[in-house]
């Protein structure tokens, strides 16, 4: 049995799922995470903050001595500079300025990360170093977005979707001239890295030797997990589409086998018995007709049909069409037929 008809419809009908499982399992990594916070962040800054006197810089990597560093993003203004760390996580959040690590709780689940106020200190330095500015005149602010709770008192710097806005413009006093304000952002233009996919991986493979190193472990090569969830489901649709071939060729190709063996048989469809009228039923004699051998039976199917036979046949099937119907060339039709069958039959 062929089941191709049946699996391209089934592909039909459910092409959709293919795109909607990627797309799903696409929003739920941490990558893009990463990248929605981001976005938010981007659009509240561009949104909220007068874009003359506050100037957004985003996705910034710097080169520093043991690597690269890479900054979500920098706000450029009279204020100062405030340098943006974004975090895009759910659940209580505990922690405190001091602690090495904070913890993310979510349930009955606990997971341990990095202190984003140490992590912007190092964002925070490289950036000093390369616009040589002092320490008051660059801030560090860290902004957590998704469905998070603080659960222990945090610093005003660290704050919830929009809270980086009020902490912005709550930096009133100027710190920076016009002209040190248009020397900033061509420093940054040019001391940063090319904004690329090469050096985002470059960066993150820095990343991850650091962490292997202070966590005393081997560097390894990242997941791939977003490859993975590409090419998983194209895979496991091409799995099915190969087995679900192969097993109706296999079908085809065993009835095609098994009809190649049957005996060849000529069944005889048999004829309807026509009703006869009740007059014909008593003119006819009856005779008695001597019980035929199987080998006379056998050799009266395969010879044809007598022509009283045949005229009988008709003589019959006209009489039962005409029946009910007075169609005068059918009984027409009837009388000759039943003529022709009287005089062979009188022979």
């Amino acid at each position: 049995m062929d089941f191709s008809p049946i699996y391209q419809a089934l592909i039909t009908a459910l092409w959709y799922l293919l795109p909607l499982a990627v797309i799903a399992g696409l929003v739920r990594s941490p990558w893009f995470k990463g990248k929605f916070g981001e976005i938010l962040v981007n659009l509240s800054a561009r949104c909220f903050l007068d874009k003359s006197r506050y100037h957004l810089i985003k996705n910034v990597t710097l080169p520093t001595e043991d690597g690269t560093t890479q900054i979500d993003h920098v706000l450029v203004s009279e204020f100062g500079v405030f340098v943006v760390e974004t975090k895009n996580m759910k659940g209580w959040i505990f922690g405190g300025p001091h602690q090495r690590f904070w913890t993310q709780k979510i349930y009955r689940s606990n997971h341990k990360f990095q202190n984003p106020l140490h992590q912007n200190y190092k964002h925070v330095k490289t950036l000093q170093a390369l616009l040589g500015l002092s320490d008051h005149q660059v801030h560090s602010v860290v902004v957590f977005v998704g469905d998070s709770t603080f659960k222990t008192p945090m610093p005003e710097n660290v704050t919830q979707g929009l809270g980086y806005v009020r902490y912005i413009k709550s930096k009133t006093d100027p710190l920076l001239s016009p002209e040190q304000v248009a020397e900033v952002r061509e420093k940054v233009a040019t001391g940063r890295l090319k904004a690329s996919f090469a050096t985002d991986r470059a960066h993150a493979r820095h990343v991850r030797g650091l962490v292997a190193e202070r966590n005393g472990d081997a560097p390894h090569r990242p997941s791939r997990g977003l490859l993975k969830l590409l090419v998983f489901p194209l895979l496991m649709l091409g799995v099915g589409a190969i087995g679900v071939s192969a097993y109706s060729n296999f079908a085809s190709q065993a009835m095609t086998v098994g009809m190649k063996k049957m005996p060849e048989q000529r069944v005889a469809a048999p004829q309807p018995i026509p009703s006869r009228s009740e007059s014909e039923l008593r003119s006819e004699p009856r005779t008695v007709q001597p019980e035929a051998s199987p080998r006379t039976e056998d050799q009266r199917v395969h010879q044809p049909p007598s022509n009283l036979f045949l005229a009988r046949q008709e003589c019959n099937s006209l009489i039962a069409a005409a029946i009910g119907n007075q169609d005068t060339r059918l009984l027409r039709d009837r009388d000759k037929a039943c003529e022709v069958y009287r005089k062979l039959k009188a022979q």
